[in-house]
């Protein structure tokens, strides 16, 4: 009897092609996690740049380190830097020095070496350690102005408001406010897999240029991103701004133009810090990153990772006085015990 072929039954052809689909589905479903190195391009566009970058990125980092570790050791030494101001300072310093240290040392030794590759722990913990000191810095830079607020628009307050106690608790809450926002949008980054392209285009391992090569979804690592950097950032900087905002209406009511200058000169060097730190990312996480604008964000970055860092200690010697002072009676004090 001659057989005869039902439509209710499935060629064998078929059926060998169901199978090779779902033994390659299952296959590459397998290799989605197997992207373990990836290759940051930095500024590969511009060599003239990175030719410029890899001559000053050392004396950028020398000087950085230096200038934040002068300013921990005046602060820790010198009894007249024993303030509120100077105390947060060199909470700053301290977290400039690790700020800058978690992203030029990879990028020096990616120019010396030529090896552009990082493993993906490396990677996820480049972009923890970035978020931490960057939340923290938000919160320390508002903490900061709200010291400067205590000290011009209450003055006959401030030592009993901000006292010791209240400036631990303060910078406490800044560090630990910058672990959990990192500690939370790290833990959704952990969980994204990689199995396509692995450059990535930046010169740190920074979110969403790594997110976006992920083969999962990241819809969860961005919007966590984005409600939490959000606060990590709009929070304190509203609460900068309004402190300045009732600096500037305190001072100009002051009668005397003496006594306008001196105010504002005891926190022009925190606005300064503040406007380079917010410019910057204001021009990389804020501005719609065009073809044009993904190249400058990376010029706009190295503000505030590399070169605010190195700026700040500068912005806070040269326009302070007590600091200069404090430096001559260290370097006064180092000189005799040397002769």
């Amino acid at each position: 009897m001659e057989y005869e072929w039902k439509p209710s039954e499935i060629p064998p052809v078929t059926v060998l092609e169901n199978e090779l689909d779902i033994h390659q589905r299952t296959e590459v479903g397998g290799n989605q996690s197997s992207i373990s190195t990836f290759i940051l391009l930095g500024f590969g566009k511009f060599f003239e740049f990175q030719i410029i970058l890899f001559i000053l990125s050392p004396i950028i980092y020398i000087l950085a380190v230096f200038g934040n570790l002068l300013i921990i050791v005046l602060v820790a030494v010198d009894q007249h830097l024993h303030t509120p101001m100077y105390f947060f300072l060199m909470n700053l310093s301290a977290l400039e020095t690790c700020y800058i240290s978690n992203i030029l040392p990879k990028m020096l030794s990616s120019f010396l070496s030529g090896d552009r590759s990082i493993s993906f722990e490396g990677c996820v913990t480049q972009w923890y350690f970035f978020a931490f000191f960057g939340s923290t810095e938000c919160y320390l830079l508002s903490m900061m102005s709200y010291d400067r607020y205590l000290a011009i628009c209450k003055p006959l307050h401030y030592t009993t408001l901000m006292n010791g106690r209240l400036c631990l608790q303060l910078a406490s809450t800044s560090w630990m406010n910058g672990i959990i926002t990192s500690t939370i949008i790290t833990s959704f980054m952990v969980q994204l897999t990689f199995c396509g392209p692995h450059e990535i285009d930046h010169f740190f391992c920074d979110i969403f240029p790594v997110s976006d090569l992920s083969c999962s979804n990241p819809y969860s690592v961005k919007l966590s991103t984005y409600i939490l950097g959000g606060m990590g950032t709009v929070v304190p900087f509203t609460l900068t701004l309004v402190s300045y905002i009732c600096i500037i209406l305190t001072v100009l009511r002051i009668p005397s133009k003496v006594a306008q200058q001196k105010a504002f000169s005891t926190c022009s060097s925190h606005l300064i810090v503040v406007t380079l730190f917010y410019g910057s990312l204001l021009m990389v996480y804020v501005i719609p990153a065009t073809d044009t604008m993904k190249e400058l964000n990376k010029v706009f970055s190295l503000f505030y990772t590399v070169l605010t860092p190195m700026l700040n200690p500068l912005i806070y010697s040269l326009r302070n006085r007590e600091v200069k002072e404090a430096l001559c009676r260290s370097a006064r004090k180092f000189s005799n015990r040397v002769l």
